[in-house]
């Protein structure tokens, strides 16, 4: 009898090249390649492992959400126990749970929840330089809060979306199939400051690639006067990637929750 297996998953991203494992010949150190390889001991068995979503090289996790599907008649906390054995002291199986053959983490997911993590003081942080980016430069948090309430509500990311490293250029605001399917809602985002930690945590139902770390980006510059608070708006009519900020570096973002329906 197959069993599906639910994981929820905390690491530390630092030395990964992602959670995705790599296409044969390719020999990087990912999450989900070091969470198959112990699996593989563990069940004697190779096991396909799904995640909520593909965190990049340096970010973190809290609460990653996956799920593999498996024959093994070993108990859940035999399970958990079991892979984290076999598993680097940077990976931790929280939990594990038996769930109904249809779920999927990433189609059953209905949202995630973001936290990034800011050190803005003169002097780098050696305890927290793998957890928070560093800002030297004064902020404005009361205009970061400004920026950020255009950015919640059901909203076309396009401008904050990475560009495509292949391919054409499109021109800004057109009308192109792939600039459609960018449309998303952000339910939160709060900015948190408790200086020298300033901590944005922003929720969407969904996220385009490197959404979170190009929004941080910008509400950075808005910070540092760069962008004038009320630009944002203008920066999302546009629909171009070169009107937003900068990109935040990974190592400050952290994914905290995915969330899902009642299983």
């Amino acid at each position: 009898m197959t069993r599906n297996i639910r994981l929820k998953i905390e690491y530390d991203g630092t030395r990964f090249c992602g959670w995705q494992r790599q296409r044969a010949g390719k020999r990087l150190n990912t999450v989900q390649g070091e969470i198959e390889k112990a699996a593989k001991k563990l069940f004697g068995e190779k096991i396909s492992l799904t995640g909520a979503g593909r965190t990049d090289a340096g970010v973190h996790a809290e609460a990653q959400t996956a799920n593999f599907k498996v024959r093994s008649e070993l108990p859940l906390r035999n399970i958990e126990k079991g892979l984290n054995s076999y598993l680097p002291k940077d990976i931790a199986v929280l939990s594990a749970e038996e769930v109904g053959s249809d779920f999927h983490a990433r189609f059953n997911a209905k949202g995630k929840l973001y936290r990034y993590t800011i050190i803005n003081r003169k002097t780098r942080s050696p305890l927290l330089k793998r957890y928070a980016a560093f800002v030297s430069y004064d902020l404005d948090i009361t205009k970061m809060k400004m920026a950020a309430k255009y950015l919640v509500g059901r909203r076309d990311f396009t401008s904050f979306q990475a560009s495509p490293a292949q391919g054409p250029k499109i021109s800004c605001g057109s009308g192109d199939k792939r600039k459609r399917g960018a449309v998303r809602t952000v339910k939160r985002l709060d900015i948190v400051s408790s200086p020298p930690l300033i901590e944005i945590y922003i929720q969407a139902n969904g996220f385009l690639y490197n959404m979170v770390r190009n929004i941080v980006g910008t509400l950075i510059d808005v910070g540092r006067g760069r962008i004038a608070p009320e630009k944002v708006n203008r920066i999302l009519a546009r629909r171009c990637r070169s009107e937003a900020g900068q990109t935040a570096p990974a190592k400050g973002l952290c994914l905290l929750q995915v969330f899902y329906n009642a299983i």
